[in-house]
């Protein structure tokens, strides 16, 4: 428990019918008596004046006292809910602060709720997560993680990881009981149950990645095949200059909407081909760049363009970490009807121009973040969480090869070992007080 009291106004700024100022430390329910009169009962609220040093009263309103542990924080809490003027909660919280209280700093109340063991590191994050939701899909995936799903699965992995070491370690301890684990199947069957457990849980936070923070969508392809006008179609609005003229977008367009509440970044690019124009030279390299940082590239084929197999090799050429669509464009020129099909690769035929097919796009796009109605199995994930993953996966890798082919029972148990640090870095049971003040300095204050 921290010794100093702090308090912030946790409203947002500006007019309002209420606002409400935090304290949280031992001087809380001793705040209470001066502002308020009295400390109130733990969770009852009280309705008087609000009062300063003087007893000239600043406003009235309702004073609340959570009492330790049972608080946010686990820590003795007081709110004062005043009315919403900036003003009057400026007066309020100055009054409070000559109490030998200090202002907190952005995300300090979090931060102690983490500290106190009322939350782990991954509730914390999905609290500033719900916040600053804009769909109803990422607040509900924020709420299944603040409400510890996430948190849960990491646990049972982390669990898993510790019982094989146990079994791996004990061996390796004491080899008096001749105990030959590296020939012991069960091991090896713990071992790809753990990893695969992983990988499901690595595509649940890519998804909820995307969800938080939007999917970034580029879109390629050869010059005149209708990039611009697919931007323009999704976006709503003529963001890009259309001509018949091959290689009118010579830079990048950035274009930010949602699908149903989903975010999405849509980059429209130079189109990729050769070129003796340094400007369009310079275009496509950073067509190239785009397209490495995708999560998504909707690469554009003229339906009606006789050079395919130029198409294929572009589509060839992309990362193939990186997922791909192929959009047959201009359909209304040979009377095509708009389609998707599944195949190696998904194919949607459409025409830019008219409109006809953006509605498959669009619910395709949906598809590729994650969208669910009912919304089961959803969490938000933070690229942090993903690294933590993808660090841990690639030590499971290794872990495999220890034990299959090097037969290195020391190496294997310390892969195991790296791995279970980092999943549990997650959650905040291995964090570097850099990354604490990293994390909640993201917060807002009062929060």
């Amino acid at each position: 428990m921290t010794k100093d009291t702090i308090a912030a106004i946790a409203t947002p700024s500006g007019q309002g019918g209420v606002g409400i100022i935090r304290v949280s430390g031992p001087k809380a329910p001793e705040i209470a008596e001066k502002i308020s009169g009295l400390c109130p009962s733990p969770r009852y609220a009280h309705y008087g004046s609000f009062t300063d040093k003087t007893k000239t009263i600043i406003d009235s309103g309702l004073t609340l006292f959570f009492k330790k542990p049972f608080s946010f924080t686990g820590e003795d809490i007081v709110e004062f809910h005043a009315h919403g003027g900036p003003v009057v909660l400026d007066l309020l919280l100055k009054e409070i602060l000559q109490n030998d209280i200090r202002p907190a700093r952005a995300g300090e109340f979090t931060e102690r709720a983490f500290l106190n063991d009322k939350i782990d590191l991954a509730q914390a994050e999905a609290i500033a997560d719900l916040i600053a939701a804009d769909s109803e899909q990422a607040a509900r995936a924020a709420m299944r993680s603040m409400q510890g799903e996430f948190s849960a699965v990491i646990h049972q992995l982390v669990e898993s990881l510790i019982q094989l070491r146990i079994h791996v370690e004990s061996a390796l301890d004491f080899p008096e009981e001749e105990i030959d684990f590296l020939a012991d199947t069960a091991i090896a069957e713990q071992l790809t149950q753990v990893t695969n457990k992983l990988q499901e849980v690595k595509k649940s936070a890519q998804q909820g990645r995307l969800l938080k923070e939007g999917m970034t969508v580029v879109i390629a392809g050869k010059p005149n095949a209708g990039k611009s006008s697919l931007l323009n179609q999704l976006a709503g609005q003529d963001s890009a200059i259309v001509t018949e003229i091959a290689g009118t977008t010579r830079d990048i367009l950035r274009e930010h909407i949602q699908i149903d509440g989903l975010p999405l970044h849509i980059i429209d690019t130079a189109g990729l081909r050769e070129s003796d124009d340094i400007v369009e030279q310079e275009g496509v390299k950073r067509a190239k760049q785009m397209i490495d940082k995708a999560d998504r590239v909707l690469f554009v084929i003229d339906v009606n363009d006789e050079e395919k197999n130029t198409d294929e090799i572009l589509l060839d050429a992309i990362p193939k970490n990186i997922g791909v669509t192929a959009v047959y464009n201009k359909i209304d020129k040979n009377k095509q009807t708009a389609k998707i099909t599944e195949d190696n690769k998904t194919k949607i035929y459409l025409s830019a121009k008219t409109g006809d097919g953006i509605d498959i796009l669009k619910q395709h796009l949906k598809q590729c973040m994650g969208y669910q109605q009912k919304n089961e199995g959803q969490f938000i994930a933070r690229r942090r969480h993903l690294d933590a993953i993808n660090i841990a996966e690639k030590h499971l890798d290794v872990a495999h090869e220890n034990l299959h082919h090097l037969k290195a029972g020391e190496l294997l148990a310390e892969e195991l070992r790296i791995a279970q640090e980092s999943l549990s870095s997650i959650t905040g049971e291995f964090s570097s007080d850099d990354l604490l003040g990293r994390i909640f300095s993201d917060f807002c204050i009062g929060k």
